[in-house]
């Protein structure tokens, strides 16, 4: 009998990870206690092909 498993994926893991870099590099992961920066930093690790390719997420939240 098979078991069909739904874990994380190998491409989502990657994703996250090259996101969480290129928002490192951008300067989106710092000064986590304020709210909009938390908020900014997560956008730009989920937006992070926008983020690579020149969109600006600091006038969005601030």
């Amino acid at each position: 009998m098979r078991r069909r498993g739904r874990g994380v994926s190998v491409v989502g893991v990657l994703y996250v990870v090259v996101g969480i870099i290129v928002a490192a590099v951008r300067g989106y992961l710092v000064e986590w206690n304020i709210l909009g920066n938390l908020i900014e930093g997560l956008l730009a690790i989920i937006l992070w092909p926008l983020v690579l390719f020149g969109l600006d997420l600091h006038p969005l939240i601030a």
